[in-house]
């Protein structure tokens, strides 16, 4: 007629949860009932990601066994004991006895068995927690010893002794059993409850209900048996016991259970902390109850601030087999271990956690990215080659002044047009030079800015045939330079392309070559606005996308091809009076010029994002000023510092005679 533990596992494993413990130990009876509760354990605990750091079955005898079995104890901080009062007597002593004061028990056991233990057992038990059956309280049973007296009950041989012990009685020379010198109004309900608890314990309540079940159900079965079998010649009516045990399935004693043990009872447990303090005190305070008929979230109720824990821990216990995987990691499991022994290991980049001991993390959001404890996802911000941004800024101010310096330039020209040594570099030629450069560093600003549709396309047109232009000048003045001085007996078509400037029309023709692969790579696969999520954590750069590569690497290598051809030509005329032509300029401009292109492609495929367009504006600035430096600078060093030697006579002194020049 003893209850059963039905609720006992789900109570205890609600309290480990509810504390984080998720690695205990467990002692039981080596018996059937132990390995039922074990089977229990098993199943809450696994629901509950809660592991077992060890299973002990209490042996028949500690003689032999006493020391393997107290082996690994120490590898958790929280261990469950769960038995009858018999069977944990030799657990207890060994507790005793090894003074294992830093471990929470948790027990099944009754409190009142904790009443017997000495002193040094009650150190090893402060700060454990108890599970009780709530039992409601027998108020006839509390009346009855609020007002028990020896005198009240003369025929009770025990209660002389228990009031000679509380109260310091006496007992009388003629009869042990009458006391002396007591107090007449003395009762059992003025001492507190560590010494006398009023309550009725378990095993008096299974004893009591069980009296009472018994006593109930044959007066129900005679009050049957009365009304099937009358009383007649006053023989006496025969019971059977088999006929009792229908009654007592039927019966529900005083605290509403039934006493049908093949019925699963939802079980009240009361959960008490014992408090050795101070010393030898032994106090069960309640600091909490369990009721599996309670909402889900609300069946397990604490009051943490009244729990006294063991003394090496100044705060709540922890027992875990591995610490706490934070926010930023993830749990890895151990191979061959318990699911609850794992390593954190970080989360992957752009990947998150943002609560404890998660088992995967989180992808980010495409437009979004993980901060660096890589516990949140924030919004990208838009990121571009802007000109608030100082490598903007200083892209735009060099590309502005070397358009000034530029036009400054044309302005010496114009100003100095008549002197010998503008016409004598071919005037016109120069001129187209100097504005087809001052187009090429301003086109580079179409690359700064936000990008759009339109400035997508007009950054690589503009570029491409800006620079055409400045080659194709490049390329005609050195092939005029070279019908002009190294061909020693000209011919009648020779002749005709000095006098029509024939060389002038490769401007037009290499343009038009130009345009014809422009329009192609904007009929096919033009550029257009892209999105770089990757390159720079925490943003997502805006820019353009070149389309077809095999378009733009065209482009290239046709600049390319025209600055070879420039620089062949150059080199044919290196030997020539310097006064009259720029030939070692035209060779050094234009080899300046291919080694930077060159050198840009393998760069510009390494670096993405602004880096990539910086490195595209800074080539179109390099390979431009080197073409304005050492084309014109020599030219704007003659005619500002050294005018002497812009003069007829100067010239002349300085021109040899055709015979003179090698021949082609």
């Amino acid at each position: 007629m003893a209850p059963k533990d039905t609720s006992l596992s789900l109570a205890i494993v609600s309290l480990m949860v509810h504390f984080r413990w998720t690695w205990v130990g467990l002692i039981l009876p080596n018996d059937h009932k132990g390995n039922k509760i074990l089977s229990d354990f098993r199943e809450e605990m696994e629901r509950n990601g809660i592991c077992l750091a060890f299973v002990k079955m209490t042996p028949e005898t500690w003689t032999s066994y006493v020391a393997k079995f107290w082996e690994n104890m120490d590898e958790t901080n929280v261990t469950i004991i769960y038995g009858e009062i018999d069977s944990l007597e030799g657990i207890m002593r060994n507790i005793e006895q090894r003074l294992l004061t830093w471990n929470v028990w948790i027990m099944n056991i009754e409190h009142h068995v904790i009443d017997r233990a000495d002193y040094f057992m009650l150190d090893s038990f402060h700060g454990s927690l108890i599970f009780k059956h709530n039992y409601r309280e027998n108020i006839e049973f509390t009346k009855f010893i609020q007002t028990v007296n020896p005198n009240k009950y003369p025929e009770d041989i025990y209660l002389p002794k228990l009031w000679y012990l509380f109260f310091k009685c006496s007992f009388s020379d003629t009869n042990c059993h009458v006391l002396e010198n007591c107090q007449t109004n003395a009762t059992l309900d003025i001492f507190p409850r560590h010494i006398f608890d009023m309550v009725m314990n378990a095993e008096s309540t299974i004893i009591y209900n069980g009296v009472y079940a018994v006593a109930y159900s044959l007066h129900e079965m005679r009050l049957q048996l009365l009304q099937m079998q009358p009383y007649e010649n006053h023989h006496g009516m025969v019971f059977f016991p088999w006929q009792l045990n229908t009654f007592l399935k039927n019966i529900v004693v005083k605290d509403k259970r039934s006493l049908d043990w093949r019925q699963t009872i939802d079980a009240e447990y009361d959960i008490l902390n014992i408090w050795n303090l101070p010393k030898g005190l032994g106090l069960k305070v309640k600091i909490g109850s369990f009721s599996a008929n309670a909402p889900l979230g609300q069946q397990l109720s604490l009051s943490e601030q009244m729990i006294q824990w063991p003394a090496m821990f100044s705060e709540i216990p922890q027992s875990v087999c591995s610490e706490s995987c934070g926010p930023g990691f993830r749990k890895v499991t151990l191979e061959g271990k318990a699911i609850c022994c794992y390593k954190c290991t970080p989360c992957a980049d752009n990947e998150i956690s943002n609560e404890t001991d998660v088992d995967t993390c989180v992808k980010c959001p495409e437009r979004h990215y993980a901060n660096a404890e890589k516990s949140n996802c924030f919004q990208k911000s838009v990121s571009f080659l802007a000109y608030e941004d100082t490598l903007g800024m200083a892209l735009a101010s060099i590309a502005l002044c070397l358009s000034v310096l530029t036009a400054f330039v044309i302005g010496i020209f114009v100003k100095h047009r008549d002197t010998p040594i503008v016409k004598a570099n071919n005037r016109a030629l120069s001129y187209i030079l100097l504005i087809t450069l001052t187009f090429c560093f301003l086109c580079s600003l179409n690359f700064i800015g936000k990008p759009t549709t339109v400035s997508c396309i007009l950054q690589q047109t503009t570029f491409a045939v800006a620079f055409t232009m400045a080659l194709a000048t490049v390329l005609a003045k050195a092939i005029t330079v070279v019908l002009a001085f190294k061909v020693s007996f000209p011919g009648r078509m020779i002749r005709w392309l000095m006098i029509s400037r024939g060389p002038n029309y490769i401007i037009p023709i290499c343009t038009l070559i130009q345009l014809l692969i422009c329009g192609i790579w904007m009929a096919t696969s033009p550029p257009f606005i892209d999105q770089d999520a990757h390159t720079e954590y925490g943003h997502i750069i805006i820019l353009c996308n070149k389309g077809s590569s095999v378009a733009f690497h065209s482009v290239l290598g046709y600049l390319c091809f025209m600055a070879l051809g420039s620089y062949a030509m150059a080199f044919l005329s290196r030997n020539l009076p310097d006064t009259f032509n720029e030939s070692k300029f035209l060779s050094f401009s234009m080899l300046v010029f291919f080694c930077v292109w060159v050198t840009f492609l393998p760069v510009y495929h390494s670096t993405k994002g602004k880096v990539m367009v910086a490195m595209e504006v800074f080539s179109i600035l390099a390979s431009s000023t080197a073409l304005l430096a050492f084309i014109f600078g020599p030219k704007c060093y003659i005619i500002l510092l050294r005018p002497d030697k812009n003069s007829f006579n100067y010239i002349r002194k300085k021109t040899p005679s055709r015979k003179n020049f090698p021949k082609i």
